[in-house]
């Protein structure tokens, strides 16, 4: 009886943040309109202040989950992330990551699918924070070396949310841009536990159990190290594989281990 009780607690939660996210999300787009008509001509100064509002309202997001037991939550090494110059690349485990990260560094920018921009409730939230849409082409290499020398960027180097075996995958062409532009490139690792909200999950089949989020901040990588002594076609292959392997082993169920970096 206890464990249908907490079900349908957490069910009940789960739906009304759902619910305040719909709604939320539809006021923001009337509220972000003047700055989402700006677009890229806003200042950097203006889309940071944007960002910590919106970052402000995805906290409490998290927050009410948290407190209504329908999540937990923990934070590690946080306080790294925000630096110029510095590439965040995380693995992508389920449809909150985002916000979860975002929630907590707000000042980051954030490179999002192109497809987001027709959504009602993210358009305007995205062109008012300075997100970059992944259009995928040339001109976006350039756009990012320009923000990567002021900002920070996070990026989703799977490209779409890890599939239920939990198996990393990445684009190497998403790791060149770190090794091209960025002064450091740091892995954050997000750990999910039991896997829920996947593509093509709805929300409202909620796990038996709490789900329990850790995200981790690992250690600074620097990319002059992998492309002093080969191309960065090479270096990209073998960073990505380096970080295939990272992900991999801190998110297997067998429990974390240290990968080798050689990068020789």
């Amino acid at each position: 009886m206890a464990e249908k009780l907490d079900f349908l607690k957490r069910w009940l939660a789960t739906a009304i943040a759902f619910l305040f996210w719909a709604v939320a999300g539809t006021l923001l787009q009337l509220v972000l309109l003047p700055f989402a008509k700006k677009g890229k001509q806003a200042n950097l100064s203006t889309q940071l202040k944007i960002r910590r509002f919106v970052g402000g309202i995805w906290y409490y997001f998290i927050r009410y989950l948290s407190c209504s037991g329908a999540l937990k939550v923990t934070y590690q090494g946080f306080e790294k992330l925000g630096r110029p110059g510095q590439l965040v690349v995380v693995n992508h485990p389920s449809l909150l990551d985002v916000v979860l990260i975002l929630s907590k560094a707000p000042s980051l920018n954030c490179i999002v699918k192109k497809d987001l921009l027709h959504n009602p409730t993210m358009r305007n939230q995205i062109l008012a924070c300075g997100f970059i849409p992944n259009t995928e082409s040339l001109e976006l290499l350039d756009h990012f070396e320009r923000v990567l020398k002021q900002e920070s960027l996070l990026l989703f180097p799977e490209g779409t949310r890890t599939g239920w075996d939990g198996i990393v995958k990445l684009n190497r062409g998403a790791v060149s841009i770190g090794l091209r532009s960025a002064k450091v490139i740091t892995p954050v690792t997000i750990k999910m536990n039991p896997l829920s909200l996947k593509k093509g999950h709805p929300w409202y089949k909620i796990p038996d159990r709490q789900i329990h989020y850790e995200l981790s901040v690992g250690d600074d990588i620097d990319p002059q190290e992998w492309i002093k002594n080969q191309s960065i076609p090479m270096a990209s292959r073998r960073l990505t594989k380096y970080l295939e392997d990272y992900f991999n082993s801190q998110t297997s169920q067998k429990g974390s281990q240290q990968c080798n970096l050689n990068n020789n």
